[in-house]
């Protein structure tokens, strides 16, 4: 069993941090991804150009939306899908001439334009894109998906989040959190400020387990891994599980409980494992699908 203890890893946080400072809202997209991209569009506006690198007026296209999209702060994610390496999307979405552009709302595909246009009119489509969007609720931001960062240098840290980062090396996670929690006062929209708050407050209930011992944490999963586990048993192995980064194990753990438990049972394990959603990067897919199996699990 491996070391409990500042068993996040805080370079999760750092590179949150350099995207968050660098907004870029371009991702590429591959057939293996397309699915996870599409469901982004849920929480956000979601614009895919499907371009090739054999067509001239895709680069020209793909220049004009990628600034777009990194020029709106996150009130829309653009997805470049490249036609030439996939095939099953393409025939399934019918693409016949590339640059092609549609919106996504709410995993439903909006046809925008197809060819090239001058970036005025490109937009005032997106802008469209945008009211429809907010029309039905779809009102999030998109999370940051990379950094602009130039290869080779070491990025700046923010030194907001210096004294929170310095506490949880010292393994004060007490101070850490509130550190966080200051930050999020500020500004409650801070993602990172909000997942250091819920790591902060993960390793504060697994530093108040007493488990630098493996042998203690091994207990504990085992009775939650036994019949007729307690409600405790469970919430104290999620919480290691996740410490440990078995992140979709904790969470499955949680799901599965929530499914089998009613009343105030049901309700803690809940709200544990919402606690738990907020340790993580919010677009992870793995919080995507626990999200989804914890409203299969309460209905």
């Amino acid at each position: 069993m491996a070391q409990i203890s500042g068993a996040v890893d805080l370079s999760a946080l750092a590179s949150t941090t350099s995207a968050s400072n660098a907004g870029v809202y371009v991702t590429e997209v591959t057939e293996a991804s397309f699915e996870a991209v599409v469901r982004k569009s849920i929480q956000h506006p979601v614009v895919i150009e499907f371009y090739s690198s054999k067509a001239p007026e895709s680069t020209t296209m793909g220049e004009i939306l990628s600034s777009m999209a990194n020029s709106s702060g996150g009130s829309w994610l653009l997805g470049r899908m490249n036609v030439d390496t996939s095939p099953q999307v393409v025939q399934a979405l019918q693409v016949r001439a590339v640059p092609m552009v549609v919106g996504v709302l709410g995993g439903q595909l909006v046809p925008l334009w197809q060819g090239s246009m001058p970036k005025e009119d490109a937009e005032k489509v997106i802008a469209e894109l945008l009211k429809m969007a907010a029309g039905n609720g779809i009102l999030g931001k998109a999370e940051p998906q990379g950094s602009t960062e130039v290869p080779g240098e070491e990025p700046e840290e923010d030194p907001r989040y210096t004294p929170a980062y310095e506490a949880m090396e010292r393994e004060d996670y007490l101070g850490a959190k509130a550190e966080f929690d200051k930050l999020l006062a500020e500004n409650p929209r801070d993602t990172l400020a909000k997942i250091g708050s819920a790591q902060s407050g993960l390793l504060l209930r697994v530093a108040g387990l007493d488990l630098p011992l493996s042998n203690n944490a091994e207990d504990l999963l085992a009775q939650a891994d036994g019949e007729n586990p307690s409600i405790e048993a469970i919430l104290n192995a999620a919480d290691i599980d996740v410490a440990l980064n078995q992140v979709a194990q904790g969470f499955a753990r949680l799901t599965t409980a929530i499914a089998e438990s009613t009343g105030d049972d049901k309700e803690k394990l809940r709200v544990r494992l919402l606690e738990l959603f907020d340790t993580q990067d919010p677009s992870d897919p793995e919080v995507l699908t626990a999200r989804r199996n914890l409203a299969t699990a309460l209905f």
